[in-house]
């Protein structure tokens, strides 16, 4: 069988890095996505850690265990359109984080399309999101990274039609798709239709599924996001990338960082006992599906 490559959001095992680092090799995996991590005892996440202390803390940890880093799941992008002070924060930090992840040997930086505040309408915001944007492209550019844009909730690239928007305005550039199923499902947005819109542009694939009935997050292949038959086409369309595990079916530590909202509605707290069953059951669902493909 082809060996795929699987990686995940390893912050979603645990608080502690050695721990996750731990769980993941036990798994058989050999990639992360680096997104909060612990130094000398104290979660934090990746956006908030100099290249000091990824170099002194983190770097010795990964090459202990044998683990390489598929990419850095920075929260770039997650601010309000409006905010300049916010966003002049963030020009710092991504050019902390693309040092950190030629660092790590990564080629990916996951970036976002920033919230709609409520007394606008995300076509109204289009041209600040699209300035701004190119600043970050720029900004991954000088250090040779690739940025990847997430469809999250909330934010203007939040559906098919609107990432579509952005992918081709930066046609020519390193930008590409960070394709989330469970994403466009809680945006009541149908993931095949995204998909289909969005397919020439991938470049990086999130496991997460979700039920569109109730908005919660179940195990990937259960839910409404078509992991199976996309991935299938995906594959036969020559996709050769990651496919990086974000469960979201154990609340964990950083959740209230990254959601807009409250994310823990979202997950069914009384199903898995840990964050490292919880990971374990989706990477052994992940198998499945890609031993049935």
């Amino acid at each position: 069988m082809k060996k795929f490559l699987i990686s995940g959001f390893a912050d979603e095992i645990c608080d502690d890095f050695e721990s996750q680092l731990k769980t993941v090799t036990s798994l058989g995996m050999e990639y992360i996505c680096v997104r909060s991590v612990s130094i000398e005892g104290k979660r934090q996440s990746i956006a908030d850690t100099t290249y000091e202390e990824a170099k002194k803390y983190l770097l010795p940890l990964l090459k202990q265990y044998g683990v390489k880093v598929s990419s850095i799941g920075s929260p770039i992008g997650k601010i309000f359109t409006g905010d300049d002070e916010a966003f002049c924060r963030q020009c710092a930090q991504l050019d902390t984080l693309c040092r950190i992840a030629n660092l790590f040997g990564s080629r990916y930086m996951r970036i976002f399309s920033f919230y709609i505040p409520k007394d606008k309408k995300p076509k109204e915001c289009r041209a600040e999101v699209l300035e701004k944007l190119a600043k970050y492209i720029e900004i991954c550019d000088n250090y040779g990274i690739i940025p990847i844009h997430e469809n999250e909730k909330d934010i203007y690239g939040d559906t098919g039609e609107r990432c579509l928007d952005i992918l081709r305005c930066f046609e020519g550039t390193f930008l590409r798709a960070a394709y989330d199923f469970a994403n466009f499902v809680q945006c009541s947005d149908d993931p095949l239709k995204a998909y289909e819109l969005t397919k020439p542009y991938i470049g990086y694939v999130h496991i997460k599924d979700a039920d569109a009935s109730t908005g919660k997050n179940v195990l990937c292949g259960t839910g409404d996001g078509h992991i199976p038959e996309i991935l299938s086409d995906l594959f036969s369309s020559g996709y050769d990338g990651f496919l990086t595990m974000e469960p979201h079916l154990k609340v964990f530590a950083s959740l209230a960082s990254i959601e807009l909202g409250d994310g823990s509605k979202q997950i069914d707290k009384d199903v898995f006992p840990s964050g490292e069953a919880a990971y374990e059951a989706q990477y052994n669902a992940l198998k499945g599906i890609l031993e049935s493909i």
